[in-house]
């Protein structure tokens, strides 16, 4: 059995520009724009106001009995 070559060194200006491409690489973030359309919603607030407007009414009432 043979054994496997052994490695050989990378010169030290070929080393520090790989150094230099994967900084350079790594400082290179994608930007992503996502376009969001505003949302419209509709809401019944009918039962919520006549519930607020009664109580409202009723305590008025309770404060001032010769309202009416």
């Amino acid at each position: 059995m043979t054994a496997p070559p052994a490695p050989t060194a990378v010169p030290k200006g070929l080393a520090l520009a790989m150094l230099a491409m994967l900084g350079l690489a790594a400082a290179c973030a994608p930007t992503v724009h996502v376009k969001v359309d505003p949302i419209t919603i509709y809401a019944k607030l009918d039962a919520n106001v006549r519930l607020s407007l009664d109580q409202d009414v009723k305590d008025l009432i309770q404060k001032n009995p010769n309202l009416f």
